[in-house]
C-alpha cells in the first residue's frame, strides 16, 4: 500500500502524448489547444465608438454643434470633424479625425437651428481606442487551455477557422461482476445496477477524452480476459471497476498479468479508494478500479483525471479553494488519508456531507467538493480553514 502522493507520482510517470489533429474551430469545443492562437490584427482594429451619439472635441462642448455626417457601423467616415462640428455616429462605427469623444445621445437634444447642444458636461471619451484591447500579435489563447464557449468567440476575432488540438485518448470502460445489470433492468435478488460505468463515462467526457463502454464482465476470468485484451488492442487507457479486492471473486489482478499487464501499485492508502490498482501495457495504460461508485468518483479524480490531462498536455488543474469548517469532523482510524465529501453550505463556510460508506453514491450529489485529513490525524476541529477541492 502506498501514498497517494506516491501513486500520483507513478501515474504521472507513465503518461505519454495522444499527438494533435487540426479541426473545425465549431467543433473545438472543450478540446484542449495545441498551439499559440495570436491575434493578426489589432482589437479594437479602429477607433470605434462605444455608445450611440455624436464624435466631437471635448473642448466644444459649451456650445452648439453643426452635424456634418451620420456614420453607421460599417462605414468609412467622409468627412473630419473641423472647428464648431461634429458628426452623428452608431455603436461601433469608426471615429471621425478630428474628434476626441463621442456624447451619448441622451446627453444631448437638436435644437431648432438643427444643431447638436449638449445637455451635460464632458465625463468620459466612450471611445474604444485601436489596440487597447489586445495588439497584433498578441497571444490570445495559449497552448493546453480548454476550450470554452467563449475562447470559440476568441478563435473567430483571430480569423480563426481551424485550429490544432490534442487527439482526445481512447478510454476504454469494463465493469466487472455477475451481480450487475444496466440501469434499465430492474434489479432481482442480489442484482445491483451497473453505475460505475456510466458515472465514469462522463468523467471522462468532462476531462476532454472519449470513452467507450465495453460492458459487463461476469465473474470469470476467460471472459474477463477477452474484454480486456479486446480493450487493450482498442484504447490509450483502460478502466475497470471492482473484482480488484481481496474476495474468491476479485479477478482482475490476475486477468491483468495474464493480459500483459506490468502491475506498479495495487493498493493506495486513502479512503475511499484503497483497493485501485495501476499497470502498463505497452502504451496502454490500466486501472482496476474500486467497485464502490464513490471510490471509484475519488480516484478517477485523483488519479485519472491528471493523467488524461497529462496525455493531451492540458494546462487543467483543479480548484481549490480554502473555506471554514462549520461543524466538526471525527474517524475513528487514520491508518489512510481520508477523503470527505463536504457541501459549501455559506460564503465562507463547508460541512461534510452525510455519507455511510463508499457505496453511498447519491451523498455525492450532495457535495461541492472533497476535503483530506492525513494519516495519523482522526480530527478536524469546527472553525478550522480547509482545503476545498472542488468536483
Amino acid at each position: 500500500m502506498i501514498p497517494l502522493e506516491e501513486a500520483l507520482e507513478t501515474v504521472m510517470n507513465s503518461v505519454f502524448k495522444t499527438g494533435t489533429e487540426t479541426i473545425p474551430c465549431l467543433l473545438a469545443l472543450d478540446r484542449i489547444l495545441a498551439e499559440n492562437v495570436s491575434t493578426d490584427i489589432d482589437m479594437p482594429p479602429f477607433n470605434r465608438a462605444s455608445v450611440d451619439g455624436f464624435a466631437c472635441r471635448k473642448s466644444e462642448l459649451d456650445h452648439d454643434l453643426e452635424i456634418i455626417e451620420t456614420i453607421p457601423a460599417g462605414k468609412i467616415p467622409e468627412k473630419a470633424i473641423g472647428e464648431d462640428q461634429c458628426s452623428r455616429i452608431m455603436t461601433g462605427a469608426v471615429v471621425p479625425a478630428g474628434a476626441d469623444c463621442v456624447v451619448m445621445v441622451e446627453d444631448t437634444e437638436i435644437v431648432p437651428s438643427g444643431r447638436v447642444r449638449f445637455k451635460a458636461l464632458y465625463l468620459k471619451e466612450n471611445i474604444a481606442f485601436r489596440g487597447e484591447d489586445v495588439k497584433k500579435g498578441a497571444v490570445l489563447l495559449g497552448s493546453g487551455k480548454m476550450i470554452k464557449p467563449q475562447d470559440i468567440a476568441v478563435l473567430a476575432s483571430a480569423g480563426k477557422t481551424f485550429v490544432t488540438v490534442s487527439k482526445m485518448p481512447a478510454v476504454a470502460v469494463i465493469s466487472t461482476g455477475s451481480e450487475l445489470v444496466e440501469p434499465s433492468v430492474f434489479p432481482a435478488g442480489s442484482q445491483v445496477r451497473n453505475i460505475n460505468a456510466y458515472q465514469l463515462l462522463a468523467q471522462i467526457e468532462r476531462a476532454g477524452a472519449a470513452g467507450k463502454y465495453y460492458g459487463i464482465a461476469k465473474d470469470d476470468e476467460e471472459e474477463t480476459l477477452q474484454i480486456v485484451e479486446k480493450a487493450i488492442s482498442e484504447n490509450d487507457l483502460i478502466l475497470i471497476t471492482g473484482g480488484v479486492s481481496m474476495g474468491d471473486f476479485d479477478i482482475v489482478p490476475d486477468v491483468l498479468q495474464r493480459a500483459g499487464v506490468r502491475i506498479l501499485f495495487t493498493r493506495v492508502a486513502v479512503q475511499p479508494g484503497k483497493p485501485t490498482t495501476f499497470g502498463i501495457h505497452n502504451k496502454t495504460i490500466v486501472f482496476g478500479l474500486p467497485g464502490n461508485p464513490v471510490s471509484t468518483f475519488m480516484m478517477f479524480e485523483l488519479l485519472v483525471r491528471p493523467l488524461i490531462c497529462g496525455m493531451m498536455e492540458s494546462d487543467w488543474q483543479p480548484v481549490v479553494t480554502r473555506l471554514r469548517m462549520n461543524e466538526g469532523y471525527t474517524r475513528k482510524h487514520s491508518d489512510r488519508m481520508a477523503l470527505i465529501p463536504v457541501k459549501i453550505t455559506g460564503e465562507f463556510d463547508v460541512s461534510p456531507v452525510e455519507i455511510h460508506g463508499s457505496a453511498h453514491i447519491t451523498a455525492l450529489s450532495d457535495a461541492d467538493g472533497i476535503i483530506s485529513l492525513p494519516v495519523g490525524m482522526n480530527t478536524i476541529e469546527k472553525g478550522k480553514i480547509v482545503s476545498v477541492r472542488q468536483i
